[in-house]
């Protein structure tokens, strides 16, 4: 129903924002990640937004990034996960490392979010792993963006065509010294660190 909220941050609290917008105040539930990154109250500012509807309630969420929102949307989509549990894992998790996480199968860095176990971690690697979009995971998130950029990608790929998870990939080929630029030496040198 509202896609995005422009106005004056007026406050914030412990896990909300309130945005005037036109004379009204509209009260958003943020993650601990977003309410960092915010600047100053008074400060005009543009939060994309989930309005969630039930019974008791309605409730705004809302996200400094689309990226943000599409990893929440796809967060709630699982069974279990709510829109508190979808908030906490952004707290502690930005949506590319989430990703990451679940594409690689990381259900230990799932479970370090609190109200986030084991059934729940599996569940969500489960149901989203093949909704991940790969690409738009960026070489930030591996670890390596001083390497040129098509070489760290090639070598990730060609670690996971041999069967090595995206995760372990990207960590090995991070792992590897920033002299080298060619994709042959950088994957020779991520096979000695997987295979140890």
């Amino acid at each position: 129903m509202f896609y995005y909220i422009k106005g004056t941050l007026e406050e914030t609290g412990k896990d909300y924002i309130i945005i005037e917008n036109n004379g009204i105040g509209f009260k958003v539930y943020v993650s601990s990640d977003t309410l960092g990154r915010l600047g100053s109250l008074k400060q005009s500012i543009k939060v994309y937004t989930y309005f969630h509807v039930r019974e008791d309630a309605m409730t705004l969420y809302g996200f400094l990034t689309r990226e943000e929102l599409d990893m929440f949307e796809l967060l709630i989509s699982v069974s279990g996960v709510g829109p508190k549990a979808g908030l906490a894992v952004l707290s502690h998790l930005s949506p590319s490392k989430l990703g990451l996480s679940i594409i690689g199968g990381d259900i230990k860095s799932l479970t370090t979010v609190p109200g986030i176990g084991s059934k729940t971690a599996h569940r969500i690697i489960l149901e989203l792993k093949d909704k991940i979009d790969k690409d738009s995971l960026s070489d930030a998130d591996y670890g390596f963006n001083d390497m040129p950029e098509t070489s760290s990608n090639d070598a990730v790929n060609a670690l996971v065509a041999l069967g090595y998870s995206i995760s372990e990939a990207g960590s090995a080929v991070a792992k590897v010294s920033g002299d080298m630029t060619g994709t042959e030496e950088i994957i020779k040198a991520a096979l000695k660190i997987l295979m140890k």
